[in-house]
């Protein structure tokens, strides 16, 4: 077979297909709402050797899981055979984020050789742990956090392997959800097998491993032409955090390469916001993407260019057995560290902070209707900062969460023991200037049954998303709990007991605001008023209005 430009063509969009059917194929068939309405999970196919070859849609700090995780599994497996599924979780045996998120890899051969691998992963209700939900503020070890999978074969050569499935639901609050969800799994990475299959028996496998190789070296071209753009040269940056400790990023562009130093930070913590170096990795590549081609699809080339330095022991690099369960706050910060540290130099790119926070909110007790366990699992939506040229997005997911979507109060209160009594934008101060930061959320929620928790990480409460060329900042995240006694409000809080009645009530930040609020457009003030974004006593007092 040809291994004409054309031909390469069609396999590349033919691997892009077969990851997004596989993340249908998941969708389609969990039994959680994370997965099925939130749409907390990613697929993707690697080549034979562990490379990201495609990905499909869902969270872009996912995405960048897999291969890692399929280098794992090469690494500790010898034994790799047609029909096996291999799973694990574990951040220091392949699972890279934290125990409730379920890897699932699958090898693809053909005629006897292994040419690829589909995989998947998702966020899973409830693993063990200390806590219901497998998230506490309060774990000081991974072993608190739930079952770890140290990269296991869960179906061996097509048949399943009982013993670990029912190790994995034994040891879950929610073992239906958990064994349904890990079906979804082994559905999706066995839809994306045979289609690989298919196309490689079509083109022939030599002809199906060119185009992954082609496909991966025009991602590094594609990559390179866009870095040449960036100003080159060394940019730092030192950023208080809510916790009091100083974060700290050095960022450096040549002509052909981005380097990432993240090796001055603190020591890891004792608690559960520690990020691994894996996990550190993913987001400056996310970051990188975003600066060198954010339309083309994603694969190992499109991150050639990119090194990043990071200090183990730190809590960008954190140690085993370190607790991880709220890894993607210290994540999301890397993150923003480097947008940060680079927008006042490519602002036509990168525009002011957003809200810059999971916000995780995890409610949880026995249903007054069933008596089973519930848990609901929200990441929350938020306002995105205003760029150099236009307002910021309101109510959307952080950039970290990416292609996800909040929970309908329908299901929510079909499936969990809540109602959903508001949900609003949230028009308090913050974000002005001369193009406004989005909006950020008010959500409440009204606990139905006498014996449930709250556990909630939300960061940019206390230093809030940070504005650019005189605008102001963001308003801050944060969580209030309304009791007949009274109202806390909380950034963190693990396990905190909540009962028929009390309303859990969500605030997440405006973006931050770009330019100075008294050059702001007079039509776009009045559609501020008019929309009661603001008070127009507030808007004379902020844009002179």
């Amino acid at each position: 077979m040809s291994e004409d430009p054309i031909t390469l063509e069609i396999i590349q969009n033919a691997l892009q297909a077969t990851a997004d059917e596989m993340f249908a194929a998941m969708r389609k068939t969990a039994m959680s709402s994370i997965i099925y309405e939130v749409l907390d999970m990613g697929t993707g196919i690697t080549d034979a050797d562990g490379r990201l070859a495609s990905s499909g849609a869902g969270i872009p700090a996912f995405i960048g899981v897999l291969d890692k995780s399929v280098q794992f599994i090469l690494s500790k497996h010898n034994d790799i055979r047609p029909g096996d599924v291999f799973i694990t979780n574990d951040p220091w045996h392949g699972g890279v984020t934290h125990l409730n998120d379920l890897v699932l890899a699958m090898p693809v051969f053909v005629e006897g050789q292994l040419i690829a691998w589909t995989a998947n992963i998702a966020h899973n209700s409830d693993i063990g742990g200390m806590a219901p939900g497998s998230l506490s503020g309060d774990a000081t070890e991974v072993f608190q956090e739930g079952l770890r999978l140290p990269c296991v074969k869960i179906v061996n050569e097509g048949v399943t392997d009982d013993a670990v499935m029912d190790i994995l639901t034994c040891n879950s609050r929610m073992p239906d959800f958990l064994k349904g969800d890990v079906w979804a799994a082994i559905a999706a990475v066995r839809v994306g097998e045979r289609r690989l299959g298919m196309l490689a028996e079509k083109y022939t496998s030599k002809t199906f491993l060119a185009a992954m190789d082609s496909f991966m070296d025009f991602g590094e071209k594609a990559a390179c032409a866009e870095l040449a753009k960036l100003p080159k040269g060394t940019f730092e940056l030192n950023e208080p955090q809510d916790d009091g400790q100083i974060f700290n990023v050095k960022v450096t562009i040549s002509d052909d390469e981005f380097v990432v130093d993240f090796r001055d930070n603190p020591d890891q913590t004792s608690g559960p916001a520690n990020a691994t170096r894996d996990g550190t990795l993913i987001c400056a590549q996310m970051i990188f993407k975003a600066l060198t081609g954010p339309d083309t699809p994603a694969n190992d080339g499109s991150f050639r260019p990119l090194t990043v330095l990071t200090r183990e022991g730190s809590i960008f690099h954190a140690k085993e057995p370190a607790a991880i369960g709220f890894y993607y706050e210290t994540e999301i910060r890397s993150n923003d560290l480097i947008w940060r540290c680079l927008a006042p130099h490519i602002p036509d790119l990168l525009p002011a902070g957003h809200f810059s926070s999971i916000c995780g909110t995890f409610i949880g007790g026995i249903h007054p209707d069933t008596g089973r366990q519930y848990t609901i699992i929200e990441p929350q939506i938020g306002g995105w900062g205003a760029g150099h040229d236009h307002d910021g997005i309101s109510c959307t997911f952080c950039n970290f969460h990416g292609e996800t979507y909040n929970t309908p109060a329908e299901i929510s209160e079909a499936r969990n023991g809540l109602y959903v009594d508001r949900m609003a934008l949230n028009t308090v101060p913050g974000g002005e200037g001369e193009f406004n930061g989005g909006r950020g959320l008010v959500l409440e929620y009204r606990i139905r049954t006498s014996n449930g928790f709250m556990t909630a990480g939300y960061t940019r409460s206390k230093v809030k998303p940070w504005a650019m060329e005189g605008g102001h900042e963001g308003s801050g995240n944060y969580v209030e709990v309304i009791k007949p006694d009274g109202t806390e409000r909380y950034s963190f809080v693990s396990g905190l007991d909540v009962t028929t009645d009390d309303v859990i009530r969500v605030v997440t930040s405006s973006g931050a605001g770009y330019g100075d609020p008294k050059k702001r457009d007079r039509d776009a003030v009045d559609a501020d008023i008019k929309a009661g974004l603001i008070t127009a006593d507030r808007a004379s007092e902020i844009y002179g209005a």
